[in-house]
């Protein structure tokens, strides 16, 4: 049975949720941010079924997923630290027979899991390529915001493998990378079909974006209304 030890330097977060929900961090390394939570609240996950998380971290989308579907969850994260904490955080919220966390890089993971396997996959991938400025902080914090062990073009190539025609793939990244992720999607057959920006506030420019992609579909885009997070008070609204 999983531990569900706290080790030195980590904490126990409340993730707010009804069900009480909870996640183990540590400032040693990349802790979620609102960028998770808005995926897992924009993914339209199918209520059963089998889901992938990529690039999962400390298991953070699973668990909040965990609250909307009884379908099984494959949380998939190459770094072996985040890997233990997110199977210590699964076992803290009894969710073992859920969601399973599996040590990969998802690169290779196709060959391993095999092509046309869910139904649905989210994704929470590095945001910077490793041109964009020097690569600061610990090995941790680099990987989780760099494209140092995989690229959007990576992940669009494993989602294209491991999602059954007609699966549905939930991405978070910045609008500055948009047209790069779309040109990824397309190259290999995830067509873009729900876009959505979010705002700090009403007077900024949107610093996330949620794309919905659907394998082997047909061309249509919907641009949903954005999301405004603070009002003109500062408080936020979400």
């Amino acid at each position: 049975m999983q531990s569900r030890e706290l080790h030195s330097n980590e904490r126990l977060d409340d993730l707010m949720t009804s069900s009480g929900l909870k996640i183990i961090q540590s400032k040693e390394v990349f802790s979620f941010s609102l960028d998770a939570v808005l995926l897992a609240r924009f993914a339209n996950v199918p209520t059963k079924g089998k889901i992938a998380d990529l690039c999962t971290g400390n298991g953070v989308i699973p668990i909040l997923l965990s609250d909307r579907t009884t379908a099984s969850i494959d949380a998939i994260e190459i770094q072996p630290r985040l890997v233990d904490m997110a199977r210590r955080s699964v076992a803290w919220n009894n969710l073992s027979e859920q969601i399973t966390v599996i040590e990969h890089d998802l690169r290779t993971y196709p060959s391993t899991i095999g092509n046309t396997v869910y139904d649905a996959v989210t994704v929470n991938p590095p945001y910077m390529t490793v041109q964009s400025g020097e690569i600061k902080g610990n090995e941790h914090y680099a990987i989780a915001r760099h494209e140092v062990l995989c690229t959007i073009d990576d992940v669009a190539n494993t989602c294209n493998k491991i999602l059954r025609p007609g699966g549905k793939l939930f991405m978070v990244h910045r609008p500055s990378r948009l047209l790069d992720i779309m040109e990824a999607l397309r190259r290999w057959r995830l067509e873009p079909k729900k876009i959505q920006f979010v705002h700090p506030n009403e007077q900024t420019p949107a610093n996330i974006v949620l794309i919905e992609a659907l394998r082997d579909g047909k061309p249509e885009l919907k641009v949903m209304p954005p999301i405004v997070v603070y009002d003109q008070k500062g408080v936020q609204q979400i």
